[in-house]
């Protein structure tokens, strides 16, 4: 992973904060939110997949209630979001219509990546929506979420929404250069970290405690998300949101900010995080043809290649894939619950919707979701 393989990184997540998105605390910065627009456009015409994931919900709902000082009480900080979430969408719809692109607004808490369910149902609508040509603006459920399922703040956010579509780049644009060795606002030899691996363990000293008036999240956070974005094999960089083309530049192999690399590769960062998130809660029993397919052609399994099911299990659970020996040779996120699994068990996909009474989803286990073991 170097600057150069950046250039080839088809789907992005870029994350944009509070303090560039809002106009120093008096609402939402029209012209900077209609450069980034432009910057994504082209990286659209490129065949480039992005999501969006920005802040300034509470800060443009500050600025349309004339209140000075961000709420702490919660209920007062879900309102302000709830008014500001109308004027930030409308920003970035205007913004995206100027250059022919459509976007969506996508609302998630913490429960929506945590239960499977949740998780694949969001998946499914975020990577439905880039094979449409949006462009989703992913931001926090303020208005619903509570101190026990919020997510923190927007990077962790971004990082999640990375390992939701599996995304080959995270950005996360702030105002700062990127991660230096040191505080640059109190030592003036503090070099920028151009480039640095996410194991190296001296990046958490420097990434410090700072943050932001208007955001929740410092350093520290974007550091964590790094970590987190790589759990799918995804790359992390941090820039400055204000530097000219700092979209196109990252796009270009150029040397912005900072990038922050995976320690391990995609396919065992991916496995990883499916087989070590939960424990089995099925067995899918397959035959010799659903088997091959498996191992030589990389595809998903379909119901017609499961002869047996067994255990309980909902949709979005865990399940081993097993050969007809009883060999366990893949795991994977499930798409139906056992009952609707045993309904469909070898069915071929035209005969899907007859059998569970309505048109369901090809796959029993998305290759998306399935590695080899």
């Amino acid at each position: 992973m170097d600057r150069q393989t950046l250039t080839r990184a088809k789907r992005w997540v870029i994350k944009i904060g509070s303090s560039l998105v809002t106009a120093k605390g008096q609402g939402l910065d029209r012209e900077a939110i209609a450069d980034w627009c432009a910057q994504i456009a082209a990286l659209r015409a490129e065949g480039r997949q992005i999501v969006l994931v920005s802040s300034g919900a509470v800060a443009e709902g500050m600025a349309r209630l004339g209140l000075k000082k961000r709420p702490s009480i919660l209920h007062e900080l879900q309102a302000t979001a709830a008014v500001g979430q109308m004027g930030l969408v409308r920003a970035w719809e205007l913004g995206f219509e100027a250059h022919g692109l459509r976007a969506a607004q996508i609302l998630l808490t913490h429960e929506d990546v945590a239960d499977r369910g949740r998780y694949l149902n969001s998946r499914s609508t975020l990577t439905t929506l880039l094979e449409f040509g949006v462009v989703p603006v992913v931001n926090e459920n303020d208005t619903v979420s509570t101190d026990e399922i919020r997510l923190g703040d927007n990077d962790t956010l971004g990082a999640m929404t990375a390992n939701l579509i599996e995304a080959d780049l995270l950005v996360i644009l702030t105002d700062q250069e990127g991660l230096f060795d040191a505080d640059p606002r109190n030592n003036p030899d503090a070099r920028l970290v151009s480039e640095a691996s996410l194991a190296e363990p001296q990046l958490a000293a420097m990434a410090g405690d700072s943050k932001g008036v208007l955001g929740r999240g410092g350093m520290r956070t974007k550091l964590s998300a790094a970590h987190i974005a790589a759990r799918s094999g995804a790359a992390t960089v941090i820039a400055h949101g204000r530097a000219p083309e700092a979209l196109l530049q990252i796009a270009r192999g150029q040397a912005i900010g900072s990038l922050l690399k995976p320690a391990q590769t995609v396919m065992a960062a991916r496995k990883r995080w499916i087989a070590g998130q939960l424990q089995v809660r099925g067995q899918l029993h397959l035959d010799e043809g659903a088997v091959q397919v498996l191992r030589a052609q990389g595809k998903s399994l379909l119901p017609v290649g499961v002869k047996r099911v067994e255990g309980q299990f909902d949709r979005g659970d865990l399940v081993a894939c097993l050969d007809p020996e009883g060999r366990e040779i893949a795991r994977g996120l499930v798409n139906y619950g056992h009952v609707e699994a045993l309904r469909i068990l070898g069915a071929k996909r035209e005969e899907l919707a007859q059998r569970l009474g309505y048109p369901g989803e090809p796959e029993l286990v998305h290759r998306d979701n399935l590695v080899l073991v």
